[in-house]
């Protein structure tokens, strides 16, 4: 049985994890604000 650990990169935002937004609550999506949706630092 394997353990699989997440990588985080060095190069992903540490705000949004890379994905460059994030999900409301309420529904629907925000663009990061600390990378502009770009998902990189």
């Amino acid at each position: 049985m394997k353990n699989f650990k997440q990588v985080k990169s060095t190069n992903q935002c540490p705000y949004c994890a890379g994905q460059g937004y994030f999900q409301l609550r309420l529904g629907g999506s925000e663009t990061c604000s600390c990378c502009s949706g770009s998902g990189k630092k």
